[in-house]
């Protein structure tokens, strides 16, 4: 379960620290939002940024993800390089550049906050999906069906017999 740090500072914002499961995702995803929500001025802290951003990809929400980068102030986008790189990769899922989402999440140094997020994003990515890189589409993984059952000829026949003659009285 997600749990919350207070800030060492006077007036910082407390810290959110990282959940190992989905409902961990989603529940730190609600304390970021009221943390950005409650943040002195409106400004919330570029962690709390940080995680909102790589957890709205993670939920698929882009639309939010993109109004959230908008409002992200300036000044912290530049003196932060991780929540450019965040963005980057929301920036390859809204252009469905699989190959690049990908190449963006392995190349860069995550903190230890984002760092579990992001591998969770590439497992759900990964998860019963693959890239075709020469159609740049995801499809899904083709898996072998079960194999189906012999029966022998004589017993389909008895079998169907059956069927017809329950099927006519």
């Amino acid at each position: 379960a997600a749990e919350v740090r207070e800030g060492s500072e006077v007036g910082k914002m407390p810290t959110a620290v990282m959940a190992e499961n989905s409902v961990g995702f989603s529940k730190l995803l609600e304390q970021c939002e009221i943390q950005e929500l409650e943040a002195p001025g409106g400004i919330a802290t570029p962690q709390v940024y940080a995680q909102l951003l790589a957890l709205y990809l993670l939920h698929n929400d882009m639309n939010t993800a993109r109004y959230l980068w908008k409002r992200i102030p300036q000044a912290i986008k530049t003196a932060n390089p991780e929540l450019g790189a965040i963005w980057s990769v929301g920036q390859r899922i809204w252009q469905r550049d699989f190959p690049g989402i990908y190449t963006v999440i392995s190349s860069h140094q995550w903190s230890d906050t984002i760092q579990p997020i992001m591998e969770e994003l590439r497992a759900v990515l990964e998860q019963g999906w693959q890239a075709d890189p020469s159609t740049r589409m995801v499809v899904p993984k083709k898996t072998e069906p079960p194999p189906i059952p012999q029966i022998p000829n004589e017993q389909q026949l008895a079998r169907l017999t059956d069927y017809v003659a329950f099927l006519e009285n």
